[in-house]
């Protein structure tokens, strides 16, 4: 019999696996934003020195992972296992990153949820005694993105005014079995969630509802209020998708004072002309492996629920007509165990 499920969808893990180490990489346009001051290393040509946008992004992901290990004093060798996915086809960005580490690696697709995903699966691993370490990665790379779910940018397509701008960057955390906190303490898995909505340029709305039933379910499973978190982010929803969430709980007479997300953190939205704000595997990546997680480390939050949301669709998918199935991971994090 089990006892660390609570309810349908959330884990309680019994010996929390500390971060021990984080760390990002963004591009140039990331690193004009207002969080600038919390990314490890703004790199201001968006190649990364390779030859192709999808090389520069399993660049990206080698030097989020270098760093984070630097960062926890460990060598890679010392890794039990690696979770890390991308937004590629097949998730080449991480599989060519991952090439020559001589790590067990298990390769995720979570889309925009994938540091939640990666994050929940290394911490449950560790919980269950079947290592001592494991790393959790991600990435999205503007110019990637654009060419495999949009446009080439030599096409200069017109972005309508729901669209979000796909994150340069890469996240990376390394979790130890034992050590000092913050502390993965609770998973909650999330289910699909189709609403019907059928504009790829719309993500936000489209996953505002996965938002809004796994955040709900975790609330309920822990019978937690909100306000038990000093911080709960989504990641990314974007500007409209963030009033959809929070029009969703205010209906049920909840107000979410202490909500923000991710896609709405990273850019200046007006002044980068970002439209509704950041996406991307990357986007929730590097504003939690920077600004919450250090901000933690501050001492400016005990506790963070951190919500990745990730939307399920493939240029097959649009092209057929199909509507978007969406993802939300919930993982609680906090300063003590």
């Amino acid at each position: 019999m089990t006892t660390k499920k609570i309810g349908r969808q959330t884990v309680a893990l019994a010996n929390p696996p500390s971060i021990a180490g984080h760390a990002n990489v963004v591009g140039k346009k990331e690193g004009e934003g207002p969080l600038k001051n919390s990314f490890d290393h703004i790199e201001q040509d968006d190649t990364f020195g390779e030859k192709s946008w999808e090389k520069a992004e399993s660049a990206m992901q080698r030097m989020a992972l270098a760093s984070a290990l630097d960062k926890a004093k460990q060598p890679v060798s010392q890794m039990d296992y690696i979770f890390a996915g991308d937004l590629l086809n097949q998730c080449i960005g991480t599989g060519f990153a991952v090439r020559g580490q001589d790590v067990p690696f298990y390769g995720l697709y979570g889309a925009c949820s994938t540091m939640a995903e990666s994050l929940s699966l290394a911490a449950m691993m560790l919980d269950g005694g079947y290592g001592e370490w494991a790393a959790a990665m991600t990435s999205s790379h503007f110019c990637s993105a654009e060419r495999q779910y949009r446009t080439p940018l030599e096409y200069g397509g017109q972005r309508t005014p729901t669209a979000q701008w796909t994150v340069t960057g890469s996240g990376c955390v390394i979790l130890a079995r034992e050590g000092e906190g913050p502390y993965v303490t609770h998973v909650t898995t999330g289910k699909i969630v189709d609403k019907g909505i059928k504009d790829a340029n719309n993500m936000g709305a489209a996953m505002a509802p996965a938002a809004y039933a796994t955040i709900k379910a975790h609330l309920e499973d822990l019978g937690r209020r909100p306000s038990y978190y000093d911080l709960i982010v989504t990641g990314d929803l974007g500007a409209l998708g963030k009033e959809i969430l929070l029009d969703a709980f205010h209906r049920d007479g909840v107000d979410l004072n202490n909500l923000d997300d991710c896609g709405t953190m990273i850019y200046d939205l007006e002044a980068q002309d970002v439209h509704c704000g950041g996406s991307g595997c990357g986007c929730s990546a590097v504003v939690l492996t920077g600004y919450l997680l250090n901000g933690m480390r501050a001492g400016r939050w005990k506790n963070l629920l951190f919500c990745g949301t990730g939307a399920l669709l493939s240029p097959t998918s649009t092209q057929q007509g199909e509507s978007i199935p969406c993802i939300c991971h919930a993982v609680a994090i906090s300063t003590q165990k």
